[in-house]
């Protein structure tokens, strides 16, 4: 898994602010939705602030677009994952969260202390964890979420 400098995960998706408004526009059409101005501004929000739930990306869009309704973000957030550009992930005790990192596999270590989330890239093909008993299910993912404390929290 990737590192910053002090050895602490480091998210594996894209930097932030690496997806420009074009890039977010051509990938909207990629996947047959209409290019809006909202649908744009959550994809440019996420790829600046991973992992992010609707309030914060509803934030993020408002400064750039000015007046939208936080149920046109909810909105957007719902049309762009059912479509698969957006991922939506559920930790235990918190609000849904959105990431722009789909279509590999992943999973997730949340800090029990601070809420931080970072990617965790799986060490084998999916799924990378096989039940006692499948049940007659063809099994193609499986989702873990790690928590414990983050390095700066164990300080």
């Amino acid at each position: 898994m990737p590192t910053d400098e002090e050895g602490r995960p480091r998210p594996a998706a894209r930097r932030q602010g690496e997806t420009s408004r074009d890039d977010a526009a051509s990938r909207l059409r990629a996947a047959g939705l209409r290019v809006t101005a909202p649908r744009v501004g959550v994809l440019v929000a996420l790829e600046c602030e991973s992992h992010a739930d609707a309030d914060t990306v509803a934030r993020h869009v408002r400064s750039s677009l000015g007046a939208v309704s936080t149920q046109a973000v909810y909105d957007v957030l719902h049309a762009l994952t059912e479509a698969g550009l957006l991922r939506r992930i559920e930790p235990a005790g918190s609000a849904a969260r959105y990431e722009t990192r789909v279509g590999d596999n992943h999973h997730h270590m949340i800090c029990r202390s601070c809420g931080v989330i970072v990617d965790v890239d799986c060490s084998g093909e999916a799924p990378c964890l096989a039940p006692a008993h499948t049940h007659g299910f063809a099994l193609d993912e499986a989702e873990v979420t790690f928590w414990g404390l983050c390095p700066d929290c164990r300080q």
